[in-house]
């Protein structure tokens, strides 16, 4: 019998999903994905099928009051009409945080839910609505499995000075450490290299999440030994809203001498820092080049430098860099963004191949480049997928 599974990535104001159908134990079929978007204003649900066809959408004009739980209904709604008589054998959730003591994906009840809330003060902006989802989800299924996969997770593989932070070592034994983040798009990108290119995804590799939320990872054979986040997803490269790395001491500065208060640290440092502070006019990379203003042009430049300097950084983790893979929205849709990196790392022998940078091709580099460098789309709904499957005993390992 042909089963289903459903992936659910759940943030503040959309829900990303993807249904998949699992024969046997091959890998899981994609059938149909789409995004709640506009919760808390004018929700709007959409979905379309492995063809690119619309298979359902609908507004909610007024709907200012409805909740995830009440638009999870509702795709539960489609996806009972959508199923085919298939059975749903579980639903996967994208878990930002699993702190240090979920190192893998696990079918969650009342006591890991326990345990997860508990790690929400190190992903403010992520982990409540993770977890907003999975109790949605389980009072709307009861009997269905809920698996959480954790972004945490990939790297656990670090080495342990990489995890450590320069404080006091009890802290570091309450779990105050680094983390690294976006786990699950460099676990697909890693799996996906090795079926295209199995002898570079054995050697030395950066991955460049780039998005709204931004991060870069340096992998030797497949497996983290670096990363851009740490204790929080906040650490790193410049992003959309959030600053990225920064001085501890101007954090200090903000609630010391200029009166801040924690909340309000918090606030500036997440939602509007970032693209949008520096421009002040928008988070959108997109926007930002549409401007023609200065100040989006300082944006642009900011965060093509910092991601230039960061990847320097975790070469010397590496001990030399042998490829470059982009991903995630700007990654693998912006290639003025990806040349000024590339030409950043002119140094370290990376040469861009302009016509198939433009062209937003797999394989980016020219013949001459000492560093192989490729746009990979990343996958995390699959990759949520997988690694459900994976927790019920249905093997997919080495599929991307």
């Amino acid at each position: 019998m042909t089963r289903a599974l459903l992936s659910l990535n759940a943030g503040s104001s959309s829900i990303k999903f993807a249904l998949f159908v699992v024969d046997g134990g091959g890998e899981p079929l994609h059938v149909a994905g789409g995004k709640i978007e506009g919760i808390g204003t004018a929700p709007h649900l959409a979905a379309k099928d492995d063809n690119g066809e619309h298979v359902v959408e609908r507004r909610w004009p007024d709907g200012e009051g409805l909740t995830h739980e009440d638009l999870l209904g509702e795709l539960i709604g489609w996806l009972g009409n959508h199923l085919d008589g298939r059975e749903l054998l579980a639903v996967g959730h994208r878990v930002v945080h699993g702190g240090t003591e979920f190192v893998g994906p696990v079918r969650v009840d009342d006591g890991v839910l326990a345990r997860l809330d508990a790690l929400c003060p190190l992903a403010p902006l992520h982990q409540p609505h993770n977890l907003a989802a999975i109790r949605a989800m389980t009072d709307l299924l009861p009997q269905v499995p809920q698996i959480a996969c954790f972004d945490t997770a990939f790297h656990h593989a670090m080495p342990p000075l990489a995890t450590r932070l320069a404080l006091p070592r009890a802290l570091h034994d309450e779990g105050i450490r680094r983390y690294g983040f976006h786990g699950l798009s460099y676990d697909y990108v890693s799996r996906r290299l090795r079926q295209i290119d199995p002898a570079l995804a054995d050697g030395r590799v950066i991955a460049a999440h780039l998005g709204n939320g931004a991060s870069m990872c340096a992998m030797a054979g497949g497996a983290s030994v670096d990363t851009t986040m740490g204790f929080t997803a906040l650490d790193g490269l410049v992003m959309g809203t959030r600053s990225g790395s920064l001085d501890p001491g101007a954090v200090l500065h903000l609630i010391e001498r200029k009166g801040m208060s924690a909340a309000e640290t918090e606030a500036m440092l997440y939602q509007q820092s970032g693209l949008l502070g520096v421009s002040g006019i928008s988070s959108d990379m997109r926007v930002l080049r549409q401007s023609g203003r200065p100040e989006a042009e300082e944006a642009i430049a900011l965060f093509a430098w910092r991601a230039v300097r960061e990847a320097g950084g975790l070469m010397s983790s590496l001990g030399g860099l042998d490829g470059l893979v982009f991903t995630a929205g700007i990654g693998e849709n912006d290639a003025d963004m990806r040349a000024r990196i590339c030409a950043g790392l002119a140094w370290a022998g990376v040469a861009l191949d302009q016509a198939a940078n433009e062209a937003n091709a797999p394989i980016i580099s020219s013949a001459a480049s000492a560093v192989k460098v490729f746009v990979i789309p990343t996958d995390e709904e699959r990759m949520i997928a997988m690694q459900a499957l994976s927790t019920l005993g249905i093997g997919t390992e080495g599929t991307a």
